[in-house]
């Protein structure tokens, strides 16, 4: 299996389309929004791309989704599973390709803990708590998980809370055995301020192509706000603004803010994967898409 990730805006669609084009593969999206339904344009799925030379690239785990149901990492990984032999089957190449981390690392890593299920009455209670208090929270449960917890955001700090406690509560949980494809990781790093020039380009020709209508027909289908806020960035600022919390211009300068934010904490997740052991083949930044495709090539 080959992984191609890197931050918001960096030519990880593109690249993986041309790469599949080349190696005669499927494309697997690791992107945890671009499974719903009616999230186009906000998402970036840039479904323009799996075109190459008039030949369409099967991807997969893109439009899976309404719009306002949940999808977990849990989920994500039994979704890789059943889809790996599948494309096997075919004779492709499995191409994994997105800016999640923790869904990619979850997935190399055999993260067992995704298997814990969901305790809605204790999300409930702990999303009133601020991330400090969460934070407290979670360091007066220890358990396996205590090392590898991710904490960065309230939401994902309330999920580590979840599994703590279930753990503690369950301490002989035998977790399943899920073997790992061999893998390589390829990476995609543009300088900093290439990169910001790409988000504000790329933002601005989004609310130029209807990422205001996209929001509102999804309001209109009766997806509730909370949960379109929920799915953040581009559809937390456009929901703000459709109810009247924000003028137009300060909704798309927070929202150009909080993208180069979002990039900025992906990579740092990157990082994290490296020192968790996961080895990721950095392409260089100022090589073309097709150099960063016979480079690849090459490589494996």
């Amino acid at each position: 299996m080959i992984i191609i990730l890197g931050p918001t805006a960096s030519g990880k669609t593109r690249l993986a389309a041309q790469l599949a084009h080349r190696v005669d593969g499927e494309i697997i999206s690791a992107d945890s929004r671009q499974v719903y339904r009616g999230m186009t344009i906000g998402t970036g799925k840039d479904l323009q791309e799996y075109v190459v030379n008039g030949t369409t690239i099967p991807y997969h785990l893109i439009d899976i989704q309404d719009a306002g149901e949940k999808y977990h990492v849990h989920q994500f990984r039994q979704d890789v599973f059943q889809l790996l032999p599948e494309i096997r089957k075919r004779g492709k190449v499995p191409l994994l390709c997105g800016g999640t981390g923790l869904y990619i690392q979850a997935l190399l890593q055999g993260h067992q803990f995704t298997e814990i299920p969901i305790n809605e009455p204790l999300r409930e209670e702990l999303e009133a708590l601020s991330h400090d208090e969460l934070l407290v929270i979670f360091h007066e449960v220890p358990s396996a998980y205590s090392g590898l917890a991710d904490t960065s955001t309230r939401k994902r700090t309330i999920r580590a809370i979840e599994i703590a406690t279930y753990l503690c509560a369950n301490p002989d949980y035998a977790f399943p055995e899920i073997a790992v494809p061999d893998f390589q990781v390829f990476g995609l790093n543009p300088p900093v301020e290439i990169r910001r020039q790409r988000i504000s380009r790329r933002l601005h020709e989004r609310l130029q192509n209807g990422l205001v209508d996209e929001v509102q027909g999804l309001l209109n289908r009766g997806i509730l706000p909370e949960i379109l806020i929920y799915y953040g960035l581009e559809y937390k600022f456009v929901t703000q603004y459709l109810f009247g919390e924000l003028p137009y211009d300060t909704m798309v300068q927070r929202l150009e803010t909080e993208i180069h934010r979002f990039a900025k904490r992906q990579m740092t997740y990157f990082r994290k994967m490296e020192r968790d052991g996961i080895v990721i083949h950095w392409l260089d930044s100022h090589a073309t898409t097709e150099q960063w495709v016979e480079a690849i090539v090459s490589h494996i």
